[in-house]
């Protein structure tokens, strides 16, 4: 059994106790957006034409320590290492019981295959294929975004499923661990290129597709990107969208189509108004508050 302390502060002290922390015994630190889920949720990234942000305003610092006689001395090495770094006003501390498990049985057992539509699933390697006569896309979840269990990689993947019919060229923009290039390729896209800032995302990418036996071009965002595509899709965040809508919307080939998720219902009118002056895009559909915004160039 160990014990999880969180705790809220400012990006200016976050990494900062993080350090604190380790140095007082805590085995593991992560930072986390305090607000993510929200409106308020703000993305880390450094896009073209965006700088990297700094951490988040409200970050909510997670520790795991060993077992201790009493909570006191925990909070006491909190408060130290509060101190330490400036803060001396107490943050409320959450504290948990953190059961030892078996972590990667437990793992597997939370990831099963997800059933997308009767041309796709999404199988975890330690899973058998549920309908062989469909497309399965073998993915074990990773360090990078992209299971198929989050609503905009379903809705991703949906709408890829309805618009590849075959030997089109496909852009996957922010592929994170590949999933929508992957599902592209199988579908029966002549070509993809998947496109992340992420150098771990585009290994995961690479290893993922060769798993699946087929072939993408993987491409670093500081890369020059000039080609157009008969199909774009970018499951990223609607800051970064509305960042990206000059490059993205350039990227659509004559007649192409493009798909952006990563969306809230409430934040879709933002990206929309982003991509006017050279796209109409629409709301395709929607997923438990997340939505697929769709827009097509005109043919020359």
């Amino acid at each position: 059994m160990w014990i999880s302390a969180a705790l809220l502060t400012d990006a200016a002290h976050a990494e900062a106790l993080s350090e604190a922390l380790l140095g007082r015994g805590a085995l593991s630190v992560s930072i986390e957006d305090a607000d993510a889920g929200t409106e308020r949720e703000t993305p880390q990234f450094g896009e073209p034409g965006c700088p990297a942000a700094p951490l988040w305003a409200t970050s909510r610092v997670v520790a795991l320590f060993e077992p201790m006689e009493s909570h006191g001395d925990l909070i006491g090495r909190i408060a130290a290492a509060c101190r330490e770094v400036g803060i001396l006003d107490l943050p409320e501390i959450e504290l948990a019981d953190v059961a030892e498990e078996n972590w990667v049985q437990l793992t597997q057992a939370q990831f099963e295959p997800i059933r997308i539509n009767e041309r796709l699933w999404i199988v975890p390697s330690w899973h058998s294929a549920p309908d062989p006569a469909a497309i399965c896309l073998e993915l074990d979840p990773g360090m990078a975004f992209g299971t198929g269990s989050h609503p905009t990689t379903r809705l991703c993947l949906e709408w890829l499923c309805a618009n590849i019919a075959g030997q089109e060229t496909v852009l996957d923009y922010g592929c994170g661990s590949g999933i929508l290039g992957i599902a592209a390729a199988k579908l029966g896209a002549a070509s993809v290129l998947g496109v992340d800032i992420d150098d771990n995302a585009l290994v995961a990418a690479r290893d993922n597709a060769e798993r699946n036996g087929v072939a993408i071009e993987l491409r670093q965002t500081r890369q020059a990107l000039t080609e157009t595509f008969d199909r774009v899709v970018a499951n990223i965040l609607t800051n970064p969208l509305c960042v990206l809508a000059p490059l993205l919307s350039g990227r659509v080939a004559p007649g192409g189509r493009i798909a952006l998720s990563g969306v809230l219902e409430t934040q879709a009118q933002l990206v929309i108004e982003a991509y006017a002056p050279w796209l109409d895009l629409q709301v395709g559909a929607a997923q438990e508050g997340w939505v697929r915004l769709e827009g097509m160039r005109a043919p020359c």
